[in-house]
């Protein structure tokens, strides 16, 4: 162990979710330092007064130097060129990500030979803009942060990682890589699509139609303001996932268009959409507590604790999120 106590952080990519990342660890005592490729996006964070660099080598080598915790926080597409340079210059260190699919980045660690000390991580946070410029410390705070508890992982990484999340004020969530993709394309990436449809929809009506557009429109399309190309990168590497799902909702949609043009009902739609709605809204998180990583079964009893709505607010002898 380090003298800080394994607090040292090193955020591959500045934009919104790994810039927020920054800036939460550092408020809550974290060393710090992040990379991003963009020479406009080094500086801002640098004149914000954050420890940003253009040199990916210096920034590894840094990690490897102080055994950091490294954060992979770049859409998918540009994932693999952060495992490249992870692979030369810091081997060992415990790494993670904040990248919306788990599997493919999973499979892309073992490509590099970094699976041993590798977890994965979603926040479950975001807006719809991007960029330095729209970072916020307090984006992580109260928010689900899905942490890997696939077979083989590694305790001691894992309990860093978990200490990650609860230090920028997230619950935990424990899950598996295939049953974090499966659940997101439902709850996240479907979304996407659907608020892309009905934004070309309402545009289609006109000046009349977008004059006379309100709050459910407007709310429905909020994820739609998101640039278009992280839009594609976040659905994208999830593409069968999100293909099931939407068959799922294609099907309904024809039945209750079925519906509609043979008895002028929505009726069935209606309803579940409403129980389902209730549903979310009553949800209760419940706090799991008592398993100690590393002990024989942890590892399973964490993914079926998650899988029953069980989150994580504090490790064992450890305040939780302030």
């Amino acid at each position: 162990m380090t003298a800080d106590d394994h607090r040292s952080l090193c955020v591959l990519g500045t934009g919104l979710i790994g810039g927020s990342l920054l800036r939460a660890v550092s408020a809550a005592g974290y060393t710090a330092w992040g990379y991003n490729r963009s020479a406009p996006g080094v500086a801002a964070a640098q004149n914000a007064g954050f420890d940003v660099t253009g040199d990916l080598a210096a920034a590894l080598e840094r990690a490897a130097e102080t055994d950091a915790l490294i954060v992979v926080a770049v859409p998918m597409p540009a994932v693999n060129p952060m495992l490249d340079a992870i692979s030369q210059y810091a081997p060992r260190c415990p790494l993670t990500d904040v990248v919306s699919v788990k599997s493919p980045v999973a499979v892309a660690v073992r490509r590099y030979g970094l699976e041993e000390r590798y977890v994965g991580g979603h926040p479950m946070a975001g807006t719809a803009e991007s960029g330095w410029q729209a970072t916020d410390p307090d984006l992580f705070r109260g928010a689900a942060w899905a942490v890997g508890v696939d077979p083989g992982t590694d305790p001691e990484a894992w309990t860093r990682i978990t200490r990650l999340a609860l230090d920028c004020g997230s619950v935990v969530v424990p899950v598996i890589a295939s049953e974090h993709d499966r659940a997101v394309a439902r709850i996240s990436h479907l979304p996407h699509v659907l608020a892309e449809a009905l934004a070309v929809a309402g545009a289609r009506g006109g000046d009349l139609a977008l004059g006379l557009a309100a709050g459910s429109f407007r709310d429905g399309t909020r994820v739609a303001g998101t640039a278009p190309d992280l839009v594609r990168a976040i659905c994208e590497p999830n593409s069968d996932a999100l293909l099931a799902v939407l068959d799922e909702t294609l099907t309904a949609l024809t039945e209750a268009r079925e519906a509609l043009s043979a008895h002028t009902s929505l009726d069935e739609l209606t309803a579940a959409g409403h129980a389902a709605r209730e549903r979310y809204e009553s949800a209760q998180r419940w706090e799991i507590t008592g398993i100690e990583p590393g002990a024989p079964g942890w590892l399973e009893k964490l993914q079926e604790a998650g899988r029953a709505g069980g989150v994580i607010t504090g490790l064992d002898n450890e305040p939780g999120p302030g």
